[in-house]
């Protein structure tokens, strides 16, 4: 079984779609999603505290800040805008796939867990992720 996700987005940060993904499993398998983009990742992150979403989103910034930040000046791909290459960056340290098992039709999540979309570029992006359940 696949579908694809759309999750629209309006700048860094991170966007829940557990509701979205939780909406379409069934029965029992293993889940995995994939973002088709290099400049986004996939997390399963806790849900509970938004302090936890700001603080990574922060933390995200001081280890690959804008090209335009004089720490940056090595930066050589910079002709779509300061947001891009630290953006793949932030890519390639994150995930962008991830496989959750599905019980009873939900994905087997912690209590406080959530699935997130992270976005890593300024401007705003209409994002695919890609889904499949497999038995």
């Amino acid at each position: 079984m696949q579908t694809e996700f759309i999750v629209p987005t309006t700048g860094p940060g991170l966007y829940e779609i557990t509701r979205e993904v939780t909406g379409w499993t069934t029965g029992s398998g293993l889940l995995t999603l994939f973002v088709r983009h290099t400049s986004c990742s996939l997390l399963v992150q806790e849900n509970a505290d938004p302090d936890v979403r700001r603080d990574l989103q922060g933390f995200l910034e001081r280890i690959a800040p804008r090209a335009d930040d004089p720490s940056m000046r090595w930066l050589r791909h910079t002709v779509e805008g300061p947001d891009d290459m630290p953006a793949h960056l932030r890519a390639a340290l994150l995930p962008v796939s991830l496989s959750i098992p599905v019980a009873e039709g939900r994905p087997a999540l912690g209590t406080w867990q959530g699935i997130y979309l992270v976005e890593h570029r300024d401007a705003p992006h209409r994002r695919r992720v890609a889904a499949h359940l497999s038995p």
